[in-house]
């Protein structure tokens, strides 16, 4: 019988030291991409009321985690932030105060029935720009979506972006039913393109929607996609959503991040709130999607105030694999680099000038190893550490480089002068 006080259950999981490293490095440099932007970080609870997440987007009921509170009301883990930052605008600002700017770094939890190594608690980092619309908006969702992914160290990754009015125009043409075109819309966001490709062949769909749908697959590539696209399409939301993409293609060009940008036509998003453009990134060496966002305009009405709005979620969890498969997760920043020891007397200049030197923004592990050099030295190497500082009875240190075994005596003033010796 297993014993659970010793595992965690199926879908969350400890990060150690060197992975909570990898992890919070790489939050650290795409929330200052964020606020670089002019972002503002918001938090929220970890719970809330089920409505705020129920009907508001594709995350089924039966995707939460809920539970009752001792007054009878139903609550549920934050499956996402989207509702949330739309239910903050909505409920804590005015139209005086639009667009708002937020950005996140929070837990959310989502339970998945085939598990398959999927986490059920994750980290999204993601932005909200809320009370704004247009080409510019989304131009600039897409830019800051590209620029946190080079910030966090990715070298091969690509932003796919579509529109979901295009799709959404050619499903009102076909003329089928409202069930027959929802399980058509399955079909597209699944990338099943065989089963939509029969199902439009087997009902009474006009012949250009047909060879619309057939084409779908080959809908993903460069600008040249949209003028082929519009060799197909009639209706004017697909029109519409073609000449949206161009402009957004335009601005992208300004912002210079147009080479890490492809347009995927076939995209309508698996979030139902998603009304205008559509994205997501995906790299080398991951077989998820990295990040998804999109605009979404109805959704803070659903909260009392109507505003438009774009935004994407970061999956962290995996950009930090993606990063260990393309060999770009280092974390020098965040190694201890100086080990200060002592012996005897040198306790107090030991612990005073390591916090000197960290006041100086260096990163330095007070050691428990005793006043013998030779056991801090094989400490430090064991760990990874580059340098010892040894604070002697004399008043002198011993500075060692653990690497190359070369060791000298310093002054304490010359240590926090140069902000260590060990660098």
């Amino acid at each position: 019988m297993r014993d659970n006080k010793l595992h965690t259950p199926d879908g969350v999981k400890d990060f150690l030291p060197g992975e909570a490293a990898r992890k919070q490095s790489v939050e650290r440099k795409i929330e200052y991409v964020f606020t670089g932007y002019g972002y503002e970080r918001i938090v929220s609870p970890m719970f809330e009321y089920l409505e705020v997440f129920e009907g508001k987007g594709g995350v089924s009921r039966s995707e939460m985690y809920s539970f009752l509170d001792r007054d009878g009301s139903v609550l549920a883990l934050r499956t996402e932030m989207t509702p949330v930052a739309a239910r903050i605008a909505a409920t804590s600002y005015s139209k005086d105060d639009i667009p708002l700017r937020f950005c996140y770094i929070e837990n959310a939890f989502r339970y998945n029935e085939k598990y398959q190594g999927k986490l059920k608690e994750f980290t999204q980092a993601g932005i909200e720009l809320i009370g704004a619309d247009g080409s510019d908006a989304d131009a600039e969702a897409v830019a800051v979506a590209v620029n946190s992914l080079v910030a966090a160290g990715l070298a091969d990754f690509r932003i796919n972006v579509g529109q979901a009015g295009f799709i959404n125009g050619i499903l009102a043409e076909t003329g089928l039913d409202a069930d027959l075109r929802e399980r058509l819309r399955g079909f597209i966001i699944q990338r099943e393109f065989t089963a939509a490709d029969e199902l439009v062949r087997n009902s009474s769909v006009p012949d250009g929607v047909r060879a619309v749908i057939g084409e779908l697959p080959l809908m993903i590539g460069g600008t040249e996609i949209l003028d082929f696209a519009g060799g197909f399409v009639t209706n004017g939301a697909s029109l519409a959503a073609l000449d949206e993409l161009r402009r957004i293609n335009e601005i992208l060009g300004c912002y210079g991040v147009g080479g890490y940008v492809s347009f995927d036509l076939s995209m309508i998003g698996f979030l139902d709130y998603y009304n205008g453009i559509i994205f997501e990134g995906y790299a080398r060496g991951s077989g998820e999607t990295l990040i998804s966002g999109g605009r979404y305009d109805g959704l803070s009405g659903m909260f009392g105030a109507d505003y438009p709005a774009v935004g994407f979620a970061i999956k962290i969890n995996e950009i930090v694999s993606a990063l260990g498969r393309q060999r770009k997760d280092e974390t020098d920043n965040l190694i201890v680099r100086t080990l200060a020891a002592f012996s005897g007397n040198g306790k107090k200049n030991a612990l005073l000038a390591s916090d000197g030197l960290r006041m100086q923004g260096l990163c330095v592990e007070n050691s428990l190893c005793g006043d013998d050099l030779e056991t801090n030295i094989g400490y430090a190497r064991k760990r990874g550490i580059g340098g010892v500082l040894f604070f002697t009875d004399s008043g002198d240190v011993i500075a060692a480089d653990v690497l190359t075994g070369n060791r000298r005596t310093v002054k304490i003033e010359e240590i926090l002068g140069k902000g260590g010796v060990t660098e």
